[in-house]
């Protein structure tokens, strides 16, 4: 039997972006020098926050049933 199995890990979209900013930021360059923080690692919790919302809709819709 081949195995199959793939751990292809890897940076994710959120992940490089926010490496992106980081440097930028850092190095003074661009209109994300004048970022607060907050948008500069928004790559980075925007997803969490998103995942949290939806769970809390889908567990409002299924509690009240």
């Amino acid at each position: 039997m081949s195995e199959n199995n793939k751990n292809e890990g890897g940076l994710g979209i959120g992940v490089i972006l926010f490496l992106i900013f980081l440097v930028l930021k850092l190095g003074g360059w661009g209109v994300v020098a004048t970022w607060s923080w907050v948008w500069v690692t928004s790559p980075l919790w925007i997803p969490l926050l998103l995942a949290l919302v939806i769970f809390i809709i889908v567990s409002i819709y299924f509690h009240s049933k």
